[in-house]
């Protein structure tokens, strides 16, 4: 790995701050990475308040789609809610949904068909309200870049809200109306919510409109918490806030669904990375795998005991998930060794069998061992469709888009994206991407990188400077979870492998005259040597806490050795 220390702040921006807040050199200067600089950003940075939740009628069109829905609950229309197969899309659904019926009864949900359908709004889906009388649809999660679909409805006579996160393209659908903060035209202060988040500004708007508070709507927080953890959101502004208080609920008093899902595991307390790396690919599975209604209904059942059926259904499909990714991952690898393509600059793979719900999740698997930006594909009916993922500070989008003629289509965004080519043009295509990023990609970005917050010395992790630290949770983009080094370090002797395949580096580490701190190092235990026989070495790590036999202590969680 680079290791890269991020610059020390300015010296008088630095002195101010210690100053304002009464905090040492470390604290502030994570506080100024992260663009906190005055005791009043301090104050909203460490204390989330409600007041920091905004208006929801400061984001465009807001006003149009409450009296439009107000509307239709009042002549007895039929309301689709409509929205996306993974988690935002799930829990946007289940969100909007679950509040407009405790208003009023005649509302269904639409999920796509990953398969069938693909990503976003369908004409499959649109023929399914005209079918069903349907008059209202809102679109969450998607919809921005609908322009045929919306208007494929309107001359079916079915009104459109679009909900949606997204950067627009060139032209808005005619919709009815468009919330989306990112519009050109939309001067709502945070433009980074996900899509479950707009989809609460919604029901917020709607129940100001019938005298009900943001705090009234907290029990539908921990559905924005996950969809937040989940999407990979900046974890700063309105984020950050929702976030706080959706944890909270998550911790107290979850929704039966999430509850049913939590019950299966032996924790206390979640954090939000828990909540990326446990519930969210529960949820993600029943798209996956079957159909993401599955996970729109376990979200909005209310009996304990039904979620924990649906519940264990999801947990079967997450099994199932997990199973065919190592065996795509495996196979994969060895494809690549077969054809010996470890030294390219991209890594490109078929097989007409692989499962297309896990293409995505084995491209990520395969950029962990060669860090190259990577394309899994599979047979999908006549087509080849692939996922995309690249490394970081390379735009796979754009490396798509000049290799766009041998390719029927693809989207995305920086760090991944979807394409579909015809199968005689996969070779083509192989080779022109591989020349693209060849010739495009500065080579230091094909070592991963780590970013360092600060350089600090064992004798400073103390009990008060980690309670100092969990109140920087909860941790997400722009808000990373911070990283540290400490140079000239030595194990006490006792550093070992452990695990069931002995991948992982178990040490306990002295710095001079420091106390002693016991440190984990996850697939580190290649490292062994680097640290046996009381060999100096330096480390880079975040802090955390150990629980073990009832004793709780502070570790350092390795990221790497040098």
């Amino acid at each position: 790995m680079r290791w890269t220390l991020k610059p020390k702040p300015e010296t008088h921006k630095l002195q101010h701050l210690m100053e304002a807040l009464q905090v040492d050199e470390i604290v502030a200067t994570l506080l100024l990475q992260r663009g906190i600089e005055t005791f009043e950003e301090a104050k909203t940075f460490f204390r989330p308040s409600i007041e920091h939740i905004h208006d929801p009628f400061l984001m465009k069109d807001m006003d149009i789609a409450v009296a439009r829905i107000d509307k239709a609950i009042t002549n007895g229309e039929n309301i689709l809610v409509y929205g996306d197969y993974d988690v935002d899309g799930t829990t946007s659904v289940a969100l909007v949904s679950s509040y407009l019926k405790t208003l009023y009864p005649n509302i269904a949900t639409y999920i796509p068909d990953r398969y069938e359908e693909g990503y976003g709004v369908s004409f499959q889906g649109i023929d399914y309200a005209s079918d069903n009388d349907i008059s209202l649809i809102i679109t969450l999660d998607c919809g921005i870049k609908a322009i045929d679909k919306v208007t494929y409805a309107t001359e079916k006579g079915i009104d459109i809200i679009v909900c949606d996160h997204h950067r627009p393209g060139n032209e808005l659908p005619k919709a009815i109306a468009v919330l989306d903060p990112k519009r050109d035209d939309c001067t709502y202060p945070y433009d980074e919510l996900c899509g479950c988040g707009v989809g609460f500004k919604l029901i917020q708007a709607l129940g100001s409109k019938r005298g009900q508070t943001v705090t009234d709507l907290f029990p539908y927080l921990d559905l924005v918490a996950t969809a937040i953890a989940a999407d990979i959101v900046p974890l700063t502004g309105e984020n950050r806030t929702l976030a706080h208080f959706g944890m909270k609920v998550i911790n107290s008093t979850p929704r039966a669904g999430i509850k049913a899902i939590i019950n299966q595991l032996k924790k206390d307390s979640l954090t939000i990375t828990d909540v990326v790396f446990v519930i969210a690919p529960r949820i993600n599975a029943a798209g996956r795998i079957s159909h993401g209604l599955h996970a729109v209904e376990l979200l909005m059942e209310n009996d304990l005991e039904i979620a924990k059926q649906y519940a264990a259904s999801i947990e079967t499909f997450n099994s199932e998930r997990r199973t065919l990714d190592q065996e795509i991952t495996k196979e994969a690898f060895q494809q690549i060794e077969k054809l010996g393509e470890q030294e390219r600059f991209t890594t490109v793979v078929y097989d007409e069998n692989w499962h297309k719900g896990v293409i995505g999740i084995v491209a990520s698997r395969l950029i962990e061992t060669y860090y190259r930006p990577t394309l899994v594909f599979t047979k999908s009916g006549e087509k080849l469709a692939a996922s995309a993922r690249s490394v970081k500070g390379f735009d796979v989008y754009n490396a798509l888009e000049k290799c766009k003629e041998h390719l029927i289509q693809f989207g995305g965004h920086k760090y991944a994206a979807g394409l579909t080519l015809k199968e005689e043009d996969y070779q083509a295509f192989k080779d022109a991407f591989e020349k693209v990023v060849k010739t495009t990609i500065d080579k230091n970005l094909l070592t991963p990188e780590i970013l360092i917050d600060k350089e600090i010395t064992l004798q400073e992790i103390t009990p008060k400077f980690y309670r100092i630290l969990k109140q920087f949770a909860p941790f997400g983009p722009k808000n990373m979870s911070p990283i540290f080094m400490s140079t000239a370090l030595k194990d006490t002797g006792w550093a070992k492998c452990v695990g069931a395949e002995e991948d992982h580096l178990k040490l306990t580490a002295v710095q001079r005259r420091s106390p002693r701190i016991n440190g984990i190092g996850f697939n580190l235990g290649g490292k062994l040597a680097k640290v046996q026989g009381r060999k100096t070495f330096d480390a880079v790590y975040s802090v955390n806490e150990n629980t073990w036999n009832g004793e709780t202590t502070l570790q350092l969680r390795l990221r790497d050795i040098k």
